[in-house]
């Protein structure tokens, strides 16, 4: 254990003095707070009360208090959190923020990841990922939680939440960032408002070194979407907990979410505020053992899936309608993934392996022999966009790239050459931008596995740009089906976490 780490019963038993800061060492005003904001640590009740005005955290700069102290190494830093009642005569904002963070710098415009429980009861994991950039978050719609604590692991920060006093436990907002060390943790508080100050009551703070994780680990899934505007990337949690699913795929009236799950596809209910209903099965008829491929057809009234026929070994490509029910096979051959429907649902494109080759084919819709598009190197992942052509994954350069080609295969050319092998190119609906899952290069160059760090990288089609969407513990399951929102706002996503048994 380094030195400087965690040293809360030696701590405690130091004089409550003038600049006594309990398990942190000073405070400061990130940003712009007038009044200056303050932070006072009662050694009685072994409590630390904050006070701060600041417009928010949030955008490409902050304004708040920040009690801290400079640290390195992984951490678990756990406290209770209450706002007191308000001392002005006006209503409280309702995004005001308590803080549990990690900061590269005390710069307005640093990189940090924090757990910031807001005044209206939503909870966030909020970052930015690089100086100078726009903040994004995870966010949870749930009661205002009594406990928040922020772990550290390497590069994986992972929010754990207690909302009435039960077991901290994960909810599934989990980001990867890097910090140099040293670098700043602490407490903070914002209140949302440039003209008001606010005062939040951080109790039962601890500062400790996680337990190194051993034994049986069991993954955790947790679906999100998250919203593609660069000026708030914000993701929600639909769902999260133990097990493996994959491959989310938005119902035609954004009211729901299909996912897979030990061979069964299911459907989960979309809320208002946000959040994921109680998950009903999706019938396939007689079809079983389905992977995570699948998707609606363009007029919303049939469901692809890939699944086993009865008494066959490999999943083929079925229809059912899109309420779920009896399948019909529409391939024949021995491992078939459905990966897209053409604009018009004549035609089915998808990914066969016959004698270990991996390549493209389409089938129509309505039944008949299917077409060999591909025959070099590996191919996947291949999905219509409005205009008709053909977007997919393929490492006949090398390294597994995004290319495009026509609707029967012909004229093929290279669309990302960069530092990353790229998979499962997803063309949104109105045909403005690609999706595409990014591994770092070497690690997906013949395959795409689960439980690495990945980026989803969001691309214009009209010139070319790409940006980071999110990073996270993601590659096999995270975006296989097709994961665009009907209108073209939102993306769904899974990512995974090995953690001890629940």
């Amino acid at each position: 254990m380094r030195a400087s780490f965690f040293l809360a019963a030696l701590l405690a038993t130091a004089p409550a003095a003038a600049g006594d800061f309990g398990l942190f060492e000073s405070q400061s005003d990130v940003g712009s707070v007038s009044p200056p904001g303050s932070a006072i640590y009662d050694k009685a009740t072994q409590s630390y009360t904050l006070t701060s005005a600041g417009a928010n955290l949030w955008g490409k700069e902050d304004a708040f208090h920040f009690l801290w102290k400079k640290a390195s190494g992984d951490f678990l830093l756990t406290a209770d959190i209450a706002f007191p009642s308000a001392s002005y005569a006006h209503a409280p904002n309702p995004h005001r923020k308590a803080l549990l963070m990690i900061r590269q710098d005390l710069d307005a415009d640093s990189t940090y990841v924090d757990a910031a429980p807001h005044g209206v009861g939503l909870t966030a994991l909020q970052y930015r990922p690089e100086k100078g950039g726009v903040t994004q978050d995870i966010e949870l719609n749930i009661t205002f939680p009594k406990t928040v604590q922020l772990e550290k692991r390497g590069d994986v920060l992972t929010l754990y939440v207690s909302e009435h006093g039960e077991a901290l436990h994960p909810v599934g907002a989990i980001i990867t960032q890097h910090f140099t060390e040293p670098f700043y943790l602490g407490l903070g508080l914002t209140a949302h408002d440039a003209a008001t100050t606010d005062k939040v009551v951080f109790s039962h703070v601890r500062l400790e070194q996680p337990v190194p994780l051993s034994g049986t680990l069991t993954t955790w899934s947790t679906l999100q979407v998250i919203k593609i505007d660069e000026g708030a990337p914000t993701a929600t949690v639909i769902e999260s907990r133990p097990g493996i699913y994959e491959s989310p795929n938005f119902a035609p009236d954004m009211k729901s979410i299909l996912i897979n799950e030990n061979g069964r596809v299911f459907r989960i209910p979309l809320l208002d505020p946000l959040t994921g209903g109680t998950r009903q099965e999706f019938s396939t008829g007689d079809a079983s053992g389905c992977w995570g491929e699948h998707g609606f057809s363009p007029d919303g009234k049939a469901y692809a899936v890939s699944c086993k026929a009865p008494g066959a070994s490999g999943p083929d490509v079925h229809i059912v309608p899109a309420s779920g029910g009896m399948a019909r096979r529409i391939t024949q051959q021995p491992i078939s993934f459905f990966h897209g429907w053409s604009p018009d649902g004549s035609s089915i494109t998808f990914t066969s392996i016959v004698g270990g080759h991996e390549d493209i084919y389409t089938v129509p819709a309505a039944g008949g022999p299917a077409r060999r598009l591909t025959s070099e190197a590996l191919n996947d992942g291949a999905e219509f966009a409005p205009d008709g052509t053909l977007y997919f994954n393929s490492n006949r350069s090398g390294s597994m790239q995004i290319w495009r080609m026509h609707a029967d295969g012909t004229q093929a050319e290279q669309i990302t050459n960069d530092a990353f092998d790229n998979w499962y190119p997803h063309i949104s609906p109105d045909g403005k931008w690609l999706v595409m899952l990014s591994y770092e290069k070497g690690v997906a160059t013949t395959g795409h596995p689960m439980n690495k760090p990945v980026t989803l990288r969001l691309r214009s089609l009209a010139d070319g740009k790409t940006r980071v969407l999110v990073r996270l513990i993601g590659g096999q399951g995270t975006v296989d089906s097709p994961c665009w929102s009907p209108d073209s706002t939102l993306i769904g996503f899974v990512s995974y976490q090995d953690l001890p048994n629940p």
